[in-house]
């Protein structure tokens, strides 16, 4: 038998954890709502200054996808900015390949990045243009070789990050990264039911495999993470989109993504003209 005397929690430590508490809690609340970014972003702000932070996903064959981005008692430039790192810079972005290889192991990782460590594009046209001085991500593995960044800044008018800070971001990490992901999963799955009649006639044409391949591209997925989830090879993968991309008359994957808009807006239009309330 072992006995272990607890020592009483000291007012500061207290104070901390009630923090955490109350920043996550308002986090959680706004799971799947349009305004998660930015209501997110000021619960953080209860327990750690932060002055933007965004999320997006990042792959090794296709472009990255973004979810959001928030910026409190600043400008907000997060938009502007991932425009500017979607043109191109991601392309050059190294922050994120060590992080690649430990989340390969299975668990989220954090970075940290200042901004003079930065190449000097990134650095001028994101950091240097919205003041921004520092980075710390709460990265996961995600969908193959995919990765969910969750981005969290500080302004150059603002403390640098100390150990407490990277503290209390190593102890929200794993519950934050719980909260996005299901806030993602929640809008994806509105944005599916919106969507669904529209694409069930868009994929009338296709078979069953060709199908389930095309609704994980729109979902951003990579050959990869398909062929993880269907159980096939990434080969068998491109095979079923080339079909599918055949049959719809398209040869991109941003086509696939433009006829599934033009689906949805026209079925928006024709709901427009319908009656509302009971027929």
């Amino acid at each position: 038998m072992q006995i272990q005397v607890l020592k009483p929690t000291t007012g500061s430590v207290r104070d901390a954890q009630m923090g955490l508490c109350a920043a996550l809690a308002g986090v959680i609340s706004g799971m799947g709502e349009a305004d998660f970014a930015q209501k997110g972003l000021a619960h953080l702000n209860r327990a750690l200054p932060l002055c933007w932070w965004s999320v997006y996903r990042l792959y090794v064959d296709m472009p990255p996808v973004f979810h959001g981005g928030a910026s409190h008692e600043v400008e907000d430039g997060t938009v502007e900015s991932w425009r500017s790192y979607r043109a191109g810079l991601y392309r050059y972005d190294e922050t994120f390949t060590r992080a690649r290889e430990l989340a390969r192991d299975g668990g989220p990782v954090l970075t940290y990045w200042h901004a003079s460590e930065l190449r000097a594009p990134h650095r001028a046209q994101i950091y240097t243009r919205h003041g921004l001085k520092e980075r710390v991500s709460v990265v996961s593995p995600d969908m193959g070789q995919g990765l969910l960044a969750i981005n969290l800044y500080r302004h150059e008018a603002q403390a640098a990050f100390s150990a407490a800070d990277f503290d209390c971001i190593e102890l929200l990490g794993a519950p934050l990264l719980s909260a996005v992901q299901q806030h993602l999963r929640l809008v994806d799955r509105g944005h599916a039911q919106a969507a669904g009649t529209s694409r069930d006639s868009l994929f009338d044409a296709l078979t069953t495999r060709e199908r389930e391949v095309c609704e994980r591209l729109l979902q951003g997925w990579t050959h990869e993470g398909i062929a993880a989830d269907l159980q096939i090879s990434p080969t068998t993968v491109k095979t079923y989109r080339d079909r599918a991309f055949e049959r719809l008359s398209i040869r991109h994957r941003n086509e696939l993504f433009a006829l599934a808009m033009r689906a949805v807006d026209d079925t928006t239009s024709s709901d427009d003209h319908k009656p509302i309330g009971p027929s």
